[in-house]
């Protein structure tokens, strides 16, 4: 696909274009933001653009190279055919020895966090160390176009102890090569990494923006494309998988545990509404994460009383201007602080349930406003 059909980050775009333009792609580019940003999509357009038939400078789409490249753009079906023609329980060594690797065209791999299993996929994939011994040895083979592109979804997943394969690429990078790292969390990767890659950083797409790949893209009525901007906090992809009802509920059992949590009593309610909530393997442990840490940026500029305060849970607004009335800020950055560390120890497998228990009992009594203390 041309880089007209990519929305948002214009200047990432037009530096991508500048750097096939000129012939003078990087051997290393990180694209970081948060997930559904369209650090995938640009990824797989610069692949397109570097190896199109007809174009220098982008990608004509429908050129036999780019339609190869292309069905990369939907890596799903290729994801189930590599595991499939694994097996279904591989042990270790066969993960290691059949590394997880989508490849619609030689010049292009495309490297995905291995969930090892299809139907009983590991609950936190990661880049394993076979995939990235497989991309040290392909860097160096000569392109069959132009260029070799390595794109490598959840470079932040990589284990710092096997990261160093990686660096050897980098220490001794190949002329006719592009290895794109794609990460939600930078300071995810080791620094030696980070610094030898050329960084770009994804901001969050405009409302207009959004509105518009939601016009396009789904069937939504009007009230629920404006739901799904404001829950999607500026992330295309986020927007259209969501399923409205289900993060609606999430986003209410998440209040729930923060409303319980601020009046210190009824711990077993609360512990109740923690199990439940944990219990819920409908939603992954960084969706519920991310619905907390909504509504407590929610709270921060209703506590702060700002003018036009601009709610990502617009549909809660009531309840969360009742609970903002009683809670301080230093109260909601104790409960993103606690957030962070169950985040953190995620990496370790601690216990869900307990972690959400640990950060809600840690944040002690109501606190109480005094008459004369500024809000």
């Amino acid at each position: 696909m041309p880089f007209s059909q990519f929305l948002g980050n214009q200047r990432i775009v037009d530096s991508l274009r500048g750097f096939l333009r000129t012939r003078r792609a990087p051997h290393a580019l990180l694209f970081a933001g948060p997930r559904g940003m369209g650090k995938y999509t640009l990824a797989c357009f610069f692949a397109q653009a570097a190896n199109c038939e007809r174009r220098e400078d982008d990608a004509c789409g429908e050129c036999d190279t780019c339609r190869r490249i292309g069905s990369l753009l939907d890596p799903a079906p290729l994801i189930e055919q590599g595991l499939s023609e694994r097996g279904e329980n591989p042990d270790a060594a066969t993960v290691e020895r059949v590394p997880l690797i989508l490849q619609t065209h030689p010049d292009v791999w495309a490297l995905v966090p291995d969930p090892v299993r299809l139907r009983n996929p590991v609950v936190r994939p990661v880049l394993r160390i076979g995939q990235l011994r497989a991309v040290q040895h392909a860097a160096y083979f000569k392109p069959l176009r132009r260029r070799r592109v390595f794109l490598l979804d959840g470079a932040d997943t990589m284990k710092w102890n096997v990261a160093g394969v990686f660096l050897k690429i980098l220490e001794e990078p190949p002329e006719s090569a592009t290895l794109i790292l794609l990460a939600s969390n930078a300071f995810g990767l080791l620094p030696t990494i980070l610094s030898r890659c050329l960084q770009f950083h994804f901001m969050p797409v405009n409302a207009l923006s959004m509105e518009t790949i939601l016009k396009e893209r789904t069937k939504w009525k009007p009230a629920e494309r404006e739901v799904a901007v404001s829950l999607a906090e500026g992330s295309p992809g986020a927007a259209l998988t969501l399923d409205l009802d289900a993060t609606m509920e999430l986003r209410r059992e998440a209040f729930a545990i923060l409303e319980r949590a601020s009046r210190a009593e009824g711990y077993a309610q609360l512990f109740a509404r923690t199990a439940d909530l944990a219990k819920g393997r409908a939603y992954s442990l960084d969706a519920q994460l991310e619905a907390f840490y909504s509504l407590l940026g929610d709270l921060l500029e209703l506590s702060c009383q700002l003018k036009q305060p601009a709610l990502r849970n617009p549909q809660l607004r009531k309840e969360l201007e009742s609970l903002s009335e009683v809670v301080t800020a230093e109260w909601i950055m104790r409960a993103a602080a606690g957030l962070d560390e169950l985040h953190a120890r995620a990496r370790r497998n601690i216990n869900r349930q307990l972690g959400l228990d640990a950060v809600t009992t840690g944040l002690g009594p109501r606190p109480v406003r005094s008459a004369e203390a500024p809000r």
